[in-house]
């Protein structure tokens, strides 16, 4: 039977870790916006958990009108916030606070300054009473935005009139959308409608949260005035303080929405045979949640309310539960906001990067010169010594081109057809390499194989020269046909001499002495002739087998001369090609880990 192992939960620490160095891996390649926002992350998430981890910051957000200081006296059995008429009636966030020790550092660090002890069972309980985030003033929206970026936990307070407006369902609700654990939205003023249009509404608004991905969030149907449904949600509030567990559900929300919004700036391109889940990463609002304080646009400033409903429209014709609102598509935590398991490409060197190399280093000059350098300086060794004498009046090829010593070559630049190829080939490379690889990642494994493109040429030259100036040694038997060919000479020398001698005694009409023959040939003529005959042959069989080790050498010399450049390609383009690929995968590894 088969065991079905429980994947082991990635603790918090883990994950903030794993976001800290995906921002670092990013670094250069993604937004520096979104990079930054997920640095943000990590340093508040350090803050809060250095602070009070017994209390819970628990903020009423909602619209102008929707009752949150109402409600804020209510759950906290006070009279501390000012409820009017007047708009807006809230300037500053002012928090109830339920067993204050210990907690000032905490509200310090969230900036609520207006603080008031109220006595009673809930301990650990700080509930901040927000401006209005629809408000006509900058400042209040501005403040709303902070404190909703830093909370613990969120109680959306909305009204029948506006709970289908735009502007909360779009700049908070939906962004928020993987908060849901530590978020909860309140039907405020149900008082106000019919008791059969009070579970209309509630379905109604119940769609509309699917549709911002926010189906699990707890909705309660209260109301400040009559206290309806207000034990309801203080014990609900009760339950989520006691677990002393909302502060890091916030942050791991936090640190998975940046993850999310790392990956969505990867952008990755649709294709029609790409996966399923590689086509739904592409960037969406809440991949960009509010994992920093948000200012508002001033064209945010009046919310379009185009959208809102009446309590009249909605509970006499609702829309379909899951029907977005204000033509917008339904978005929240469930579409792919993580790589997964990510495969990249082998980048290996291929041979039409090698050809492309070895054509602009003048690789085939060189071969050829090496088998020439060959001929030139075995004809040199082993030569008829009467005429090779000759050949040192012509330059070794592989002098010419300063490749004897491995000094630096004078080998010509490459053409612009070789240089325009080797720009072809290095294309390739990045273009094999980043296929299927999202942009902008893309876009930096391509540079990568151009990265060190600059140093090709003086390293190729150097390589070159090296090797071929290995090649240039020569061989022993050069030694012993030389030595054959001198003594060919000194036969030569003896054989003329003595016919000299001969000559000048018979020019002296002196007595000549006795001349050995070979058969009927006298030997100084046989030692003349037969050196010179033999010198030449030898000089003749030396040339054939120095073509022949020419060819040999120039063999050699192109193997060589293939495998460094083979090694100076993986050097100088692979490694960094493989080392950005390297970087992507670990990026992506660590966006998985800090999603999970």
């Amino acid at each position: 039977m088969k065991l079905l192992r429980r994947k082991a939960e990635v603790s918090l620490d883990a994950r903030l870790e794993a976001l800290a160095e995906a921002a670092d891996l990013a670094e250069g390649r993604l937004g520096h916006d979104t990079v930054e926002r997920a640095r943000a992350v990590v340093t508040r998430a350090g803050v809060r958990r250095g602070l009070s981890v017994d209390h819970t910051a628990v903020a009423l957000a909602g619209a102008t009108g929707s009752g949150k200081s109402s409600l804020f006296n209510a759950l906290s059995g006070t009279e501390l916030a000012t409820v009017g008429v007047t708009r807006p009636t809230t300037s500053k966030a002012q928090a109830a606070l339920w067993g204050p020790d210990g907690s000032g550092p905490l509200l310090d660090w969230l900036g609520v300054p207006v603080r008031h002890t109220v006595e009673g069972e809930t301990s650990g309980l700080i509930l901040l009473d927000l401006p209005d985030h629809d408000s006509i003033e900058l400042s209040h929206r501005e403040e709303v935005d902070r404190l909703v970026a830093v909370v613990d936990l969120l109680v959306w307070v909305l009204d029948p009139q506006k709970y289908a407006d735009a502007a909360v369902h779009e700049r908070y609700l939906r962004p928020l959308a993987r908060h849901r654990d530590v978020m909860v939205v309140v039907l405020n003023q149900v008082d106000r409608l019919p008791e059969h249009a009070v579970k209309r509404c509630l379905d109604d608004l119940r769609g509309l949260l699917e549709a911002d991905g926010l189906d699990d969030v707890p909705l309660l149907a209260v109301s400040a005035r009559t206290g309806a449904g207000i034990p309801e949600l203080r014990e609900l509030l009760d339950r989520k303080v006691s677990r002393r567990r909302a502060w890091s559900s916030r942050l791991a929300a936090d640190v998975a929405s940046s993850a999310a919004a790392l990956w969505a700036d990867t952008r990755p391109a649709v294709t029609g045979d790409a996966p399923a889940a590689a086509r739904a990463l592409a960037p969406t609002p809440d991949t960009r949640a509010l994992t920093a304080a948000r200012v508002p646009a001033p064209a945010e400033a009046a919310p379009s309310r185009a959208d809102a409903r009446t309590p009249e429209t909605a509970w006499q014709g609702r829309a379909p539960a899951g029907t977005a609102h204000a033509g917008t598509t339904p978005a929240g935590p469930d579409r792919a906001s993580a790589p997964g398991d990510v495969v990249v490409p082998e980048v290996t060197v291929s041979r039409a990067l090698t050809r492309a190399l070895a054509q602009a280093a003048g690789v085939p000059v060189v071969v050829d010169a090496v088998a020439k350098s060959h001929r030139h300086r075995s004809t040199a060794a082993t030569g008829w010594p009467v005429t090779r004498w000759l050949r040192k009046l012509r330059p070794d090829p592989l002098r010419r081109l300063h490749l004897a010593r491995g000094s630096r070559s004078s080998l010509p630049p490459a053409t612009a057809v070789q240089a325009s190829a080797l720009d072809t080939a290095l294309r390739d490379v990045g273009a094999a390499a980043s296929a299927g690889v999202p942009e902008p990642w893309a876009t930096a494994v391509r540079h990568a194989a151009r990265s060190r493109s600059g140093e090709l040429t003086d390293t190729l030259d150097r390589v070159v020269a090296t090797v071929s100036g290995g090649v240039s040694r020569a061989p022993r038997w050069w030694r012993v046909a030389g030595t054959a060919q001198w003594l060919t000479v000194a036969a030569m020398a003896a054989g003329a001499i003595w016919l000299l001698a001969v000559f000048g005694l018979d020019y002296l009409m002196l007595p000549r002495p006795f001349t050995p023959t070979l058969g009927r040939a006298p030997w100084p003529t046989v030692l003349l002739i037969g050196g010179a005959l033999l010198g030449v042959l030898i000089a003749l069989v030396c040339r054939a087998a120095a073509w022949l080790g020419g060819r040999r050498r120039a063999r050699r010399a192109a193997r060589a001369l293939r495998e460094r450049i083979e090694q100076v390609a993986a050097e100088l383009i692979v490694t960094p090609t493989r080392d950005e690929l390297s970087r992507y995968a670990r990026f992506a590894e660590c966006v998985t880990v800090a999603a999970s």
